[in-house]
């Protein structure tokens, strides 16, 4: 009874003619007009009808109905095992070598190929059907066969495949296998980056818009917000993808929630408000209606999870999802998305290891772009991800190299918000290699911000992770925190963290890092409570009395500002404050020895120069080596010499 309810079954129609009508009304509402919902009932009626009455024939056709236009239309296990089991039956009464029987071997192969992310089967059997001269069987086994090989390696045997149902449908005589063969000749080309893909779509939309026809008209939908997403069109793109959710769960496409997940997903992450989707992508990870291939979803919460700052959990969805889609596993059409997912939240983590075996995976797929699906979302150029994970590993000169063809291949797709998100990563990676004062780094950068405010989009974090800025209004200043912790000091940039043991260098950044835009005299910086009071060289104090009282009066200030400032929860500003104070108690404390007598230091700018430098250096990479994200931030931001300072950019 459950499953009954599960597939919409109407009750069946009485009268000598019930099969026969039944049938007719499923395969007009399949392949006709593309209304799987519908066409499930009918045959539903239909199956039962067949087997009360011991009709095999009938029996088969209603049990090949179920199956649908798509591979695995059935998600939920109690469903997909009774169509299964029909099929199984039918094919067990009629005869072996009819053309009927051919078409339900090819629809079971294809469902067992799909599940286990292999195609031999179902290619053997387009061979057979070929073999046959059945045109309805080759040209059901050339679409089944189609959904099999949906991986980045199959590219061209995909094609051929379209190509193929193209010409088969002129023998067949059905519409639904011409719109079908369009349809993926579209998609192929759309996932191989072929520039005339929109030439072949205005075919499909033309061929559509004379006589609907669901199904198709769900995916050509879904294409269409993918290509809204491309101009940076946000509002639109949303829109869109809401009314193809609505219309896809009418006509009982059960991808229709995984497209719509992927297409609100990709927005937002454009947007800079990926943390916002972590509710609702933590709920559907968990949902049985999603392909047992789709690895999105998981790609998706991970980096959600990273940017809302939840990096254990950011951790564990990267460790799940690499064992999903590692060298061996099954590579379906969320293959590429899985994978940019697991590049992005491997360079927030700082994690290395799984950034080099993600390029190790990716490279011979470089020129492709990263779509989702039928195409229903795209992240740009597969070149992109290759930068950003060769940033991971510390390999700026591959990085720019790839960086560089992600810009040209993301504007070839003329996909304008991808093109933002890779010039800043490629002025991350040309500072990283370049250092601070590269030209062409900050030309990147600059073009990128204006290109955003542009689209109305935010200015992108760069590769180092630091929080985004708004574009056209509502900048904000990137917030990187240093922090004493016992013996360790904690330097945090976003959802990234670096933990490093105290030392001399370690003191001196964090009063650059809390004096941001300041510039410090190395020689201020070298004198500490550890420094020598030995030395007969001429002095002079630390802090003079002036100082010390203005000091004084600034700390006064500052306690009334953040009181009311964290009364207000305006949090973000009273941490900044809060460092200020920090610092200046530091200071105050640093130039005083016991009982309250002046520090004083000696006068010798150029040996503070030299010791100052090395030590912020050597910092520097301990830091790097913890993170390579913040440790990139740093070398790019911060400066030595008689003047030190921090300057984010």
């Amino acid at each position: 009874m459950t499953t009954s309810r599960e597939l919409d079954v109407a009750p069946a129609t009485r009268g000598d003619d019930a099969l026969e009508l039944s049938l007719a009304a499923g395969e007009r509402a399949l392949l006709d007009e593309g209304d799987l919902r519908t066409s499930r009932i009918r045959f539903d009626a239909a199956y039962r009808e067949a087997e009360r009455w011991g009709d095999g024939q009938g029996m088969a056709r209603a049990a090949l109905g179920l199956g649908g236009l798509w591979v695995h239309e059935h998600r939920m296990a109690a469903v997909a095992g009774m169509v299964r089991a029909r099929q199984r039956t039918a094919l067990s009464l009629i005869d072996p070598q009819s053309s009927l029987a051919l078409r339900l071997r090819v629809r079971l192969a294809a469902e067992k190929d799909y599940a286990t992310g292999e195609h031999a089967s179902i290619m053997a059997l387009v061979a057979e059907a070929r073999r046959a001269g059945h045109p309805v069987a080759l040209a059901e086994a050339l679409s089944l066969a189609h959904h099999c090989v949906l991986g980045p390696e199959h590219g061209a045997l995909r094609l051929e495949l379209a190509r193929e149902l193209i010409g088969e449908a002129s023998r067949t005589g059905r519409r639904a296998d011409l719109l079908m063969g369009l349809l993926w000749h579209v998609v192929d080309l759309f996932s191989s980056a072929d520039p005339h893909a929109e030439r072949s779509m205005r075919e499909l939309r033309d061929l559509l818009a004379r006589r609907s026809h669901l199904a198709a008209g769900g995916v050509l939908e879904s294409l269409e917000v993918m290509l809204s997403i491309r101009l940076g069109r946000f509002e639109e793109a949303e829109a869109l993808a809401g009314t193809c959710a609505k219309r896809g769960e009418a006509t009982g496409d059960v991808s229709a929630t995984g497209w719509y997940a992927a297409q609100i997903g990709t927005i937002r992450w454009y947007q800079g408000r990926i943390a916002e989707c972590l509710p609702a992508l933590t709920d559907l990870v968990g949902s049985p209606v999603l392909s047992p291939l789709d690895n999105a979803c998981y790609a998706g919460l991970a980096i959600a999870a990273a940017h809302s700052g939840d990096r254990r959990l950011a951790a564990g969805t990267l460790a799940r999802l690499r064992g999903r889609v590692q060298d061996g596993a099954p590579r379906s059409n969320t293959w590429l998305f899985a994978m940019y997912g697991v590049v992005e939240v491997a360079h927030l983590l700082g994690d290395a290891e799984a950034a080099s075996q993600a390029y190790e995976l990716l490279s011979p797929f470089a020129g492709l772009p990263t779509l989702v699906g039928l195409g229903g979302a795209c992240l740009g150029s597969v070149h992109h991800s290759l930068g950003v994970a060769s940033l991971t590993t510390g390999d700026a000169d591959t990085a720019v190299g790839h960086l560089v063809k992600a810009v040209d291949g993301n504007l070839a797709l003329w996909h304008w918000p991808a093109v933002v998100l890779s010039r800043t990563r490629l002025g991350e990676a040309l500072t990283l290699r370049d250092g601070p004062r590269s030209e062409a780094a900050r030309a990147s950068l600059d073009l990128a911000a204006q290109e955003a405010a542009q689209l109305g989009m935010p200015v992108p974090a760069e590769a180092s992770g630091r929080p985004a800025k708004v574009g056209r209004s509502g900048d904000r200043a990137p917030v990187l925190v240093c922090e004493r912790q016992g013996r360790q000091w904690r330097v945090a940039l976003g959802s990234r963290t670096a933990l490093v043991g105290d030392s001399v260098g370690m003191r001196h950044l964090a009063t650059l890092i809390n004096n941001p835009g300041q510039e410090i005299p190395a020689i201020i910086l070298a004198m500490g409570p550890a420094a020598s009071s030995g030395d007969s060289a001429p002095a002079q104090p630390v802090l003079d009395d002036e100082a010390k009282r203005g000091y004084k009066r600034r700390l006064s200030e500052l306690d009334a500002e953040i009181e009311e400032l964290e009364s207000a929860d305006q949090f973000e500003r009273a941490a900044a404050l809060s460092a200020e104070r920090r610092w200046l108690i530091a200071e105050l404390a640093s130039a005083s020895g016991l009982g309250g007598r002046t520090r004083r230091f000696v006068d010798s700018e150029e040996r503070a120069r030299i010791a100052v430098g090395k030590a912020i250096r050597r910092v520097l990479k301990r830091i790097a080596d913890a993170d390579a994200g913040i440790g990139a931030e740093l070398r790019a931001t911060v400066q030595t010499g008689l003047l030190c300072s921090y300057h984010p950019k």
